[in-house]
């Protein structure tokens, strides 16, 4: 990042101090549901979710114009809490957990004074087997070593050295996460050897990548976990379900050991690979960043779905945005924090995007394997493990619960049955249950169950996620696998809502169903991420950006896109001046 731009990220802050807690927190409860007419706007922003609303943020706070346009009724995009899917529940619709946001963006953008409230986890995980045996894990270094000692003293010895491996990486990663890949437009034609090898000599940002991040990144995540050592199968399932999460990859994937590395980057209360439930849910994240925005001055308009990005066909720049219901939004400048695919098959006209960039977009891997299923229960699940019960809330609820896989074969297999068509007959579940810490999601006594599962394919060998049969014995699957576990679970279920990849396409516009605006591989990341030549946030129409997660560094909250790329438009309307 340039001097001159970060000057201008963080300018705002007298004009911020102008504003006053209880007006700010008035006006961001409600976000305005109308647009100046006629108004030109420095920026404009499609899509109203996290990373989006941090884009905004940041350029309204360097004194720019800025609306945000956001299709569904509330903010957030995946990111969001709802409470109208069973009375009296309030859900984390989509992600569930946060640890990936970048510290820079809660500090710059005061996210605690505008109600940001994280419960930590501790133990973080719990991993419950059909033997009797359990595994806990979590930032207690004696705590781990006690509970690994259960299945293997050497893993004990080891575990300490694989938690300082992934400490190094994550170390190496923060410069790599918080900097806009420099890109040479005229490198594009290049071949990709020439284009590594001028990269790492001339850009500290590429030669840092390549140094210390692709070897790691590259291995596969059985690779990973046993070059250090570690035997015990229950530790090593607990720690691989790390590395397929979202991802329609298996355990022997290669480049699934980086979908493991990106997802302990992250850290809470400066504790590294430490994950934390937010108070009121996930939507609490959108909502503090909004407020941020809101009293920087940016407008924010929900129903507002986007249909077209309007291009100056002979200048090829963007001049604005063309609305569902037909108002056009004028501007020179546009951010899209939709997926790529939506963003360049579906709102920008194919005529005057290169042919090359458009059949990359089209090609690139939106393949999902996720399904979300939100649970309201009527007392907590007990883990027949676990020998005292706990109906108000053990160590064993704290934290993510992995069910239905004690071998890293039944997650392969699981892998298998969906690259197949068929929904995973022992799904791979991680189960986590906020309410324990959070009481302003549920009622006394009752509780707010997630369920990530996987595998889940987008499109059925057989059957169809349309049809309300298919979608209900899914889920009793899943309810069943949790009872062998701890029985009694399905007869604690009040109501659930229940997201496919294909529900998660139509309802949040995630191309694919697919968690993270595209796949995670290392095909798909750094410099190959939306596209080769384009890693940059920029793109072949002038004027238009991308700050969501299909851009670098790629998915997750952790708002990095959208502040890289407005750090990015900073600059380049610094140089049009």
């Amino acid at each position: 990042m340039s001097p001159a731009a970060r000057r201008l990220l963080l300018a705002g802050a007298a004009r911020r101090r102008r504003f006053s807690t209880d007006a700010a927190a008035s006006d961001s409860s409600r976000p305005s549901q109308q647009l100046p007419k006629g108004k030109r706007w420095d920026a404009v922003v499609i899509g109203g979710g996290h990373n989006g609303l941090v884009a905004a943020a940041y350029l309204a706070r360097a004194g720019r114009s800025v609306a945000v346009l956001e299709r569904r009724g509330v903010l957030g995009g995946a990111a969001v809490s709802e409470s109208d899917l069973v009375p009296g529940f309030r859900f984390s619709r989509c992600s569930y957990l946060l640890s990936l946001l970048r510290p820079a963006i809660l500090r710059d953008l005061e996210l605690e004074r505008h109600g940001l409230k994280l419960l930590p986890r501790s133990p973080s995980s719990f991993t419950p087997c059909l033997d009797g045996r359990y595994l806990l894990l979590g930032p207690d270094a004696e705590l781990n070593c006690s509970e690994i000692c259960k299945f293997s003293r050497k893993d004990a010895e080891a575990y300490p050295r694989y938690e300082e491996k992934l400490e190094q990486f994550c170390k190496l990663m923060d410069f790599v996460i918080d900097s806009a890949p420099p890109e040479l437009r005229q490198e594009i034609h290049f071949s990709m050897v020439d284009r590594m090898k001028h990269r790492v000599e001339k850009s500290a940002f590429w030669g840092h990548l390549f140094r210390h991040v692709m070897q790691q990144g590259q291995a596969n995540m059985v690779l990973l976990i046993d070059f250090c050592l570690l035997q015990s199968e229950v530790l090593k399932v607990t720690l691989a379900t790390d590395a397929v999460i979202g991802a329609m990859a298996g355990v022997h994937t290669p480049g699934s050991g980086y979908v493991l590395l990106h997802h302990v980057m992250g850290e809470t209360g400066g504790q590294r690979g430490v994950w934390a439930y937010v108070e009121g849910g996930m939507g609490s994240v959108s909502s503090a960043i909004s407020k941020a925005a809101l009293e920087a001055g940016v407008q924010i308009v929900t129903n507002a779905e986007v249909s077209q990005v309007m291009v100056n066909k002979t200048s090829g720049m963007v001049k604005g945005v063309a609305l569902a219901d037909g108002t056009v939004v004028h501007s020179p400048v546009v951010l899209s924090n939709a997926t790529p695919y939506k963003t360049f098959v579906d709102l920008v006209p194919s005529s005057v995007l290169p042919e090359d960039f458009l059949c990359a977009i089209k090609a690139a891997d939106y393949s999902s394997a996720t399904t979300k299923i939100n649970v309201a229960v009527d007392r907590l699940p007990q883990f027949q493990c676990c020998k005292d019960s706990n109906p108000e809330g053990g160590p064993e609820h704290m934290g993510t619960i992995h069910i239905g896989s004690e071998s890293i074969e039944e997650i392969d297999l699981a892998y298998r049955e969906a690259a197949g068509g068929i929904s995973s007959k022992r799904p791979v579940i991680e189960m986590t249950i906020p309410s324990v810490l959070d009481k302003t999601i549920s009622p006394p006594g009752q509780h707010v169950i997630n369920l990530f599962v996987q595998y889940t394919p987008y499109k059925l060998s057989e059957g169809s996620w349309q049809d309300s049969n298919v979608r209900k014995a899914f889920a009793e699957r899943c309810f069943s696998l949790i009872d062998e576990y701890a029985p009694g679970f399905s007869s604690s279920v009040v109501g659930y809502d229940m997201l496919t990849p294909p529900d998660l396409e139509r309802e949040f516009g995630l191309t694919g169903g697919n968690i993270f605006h595209g796949a995670m591989g290392l095909d798909s990341l750094f410099l190959m991420r939306p596209a080769k030549g384009w890693s940059d946030y920029k793109t072949p129409v002038k004027g238009l950006y991308l700050c969501g997660s299909g851009a670098h560094p790629g998915g997750g909250v952790m708002g990095a896109p959208g502040r890289n790329a407005a750090t990015i438009v900073l600059e380049d309307l610094m140089k049009a001046k």
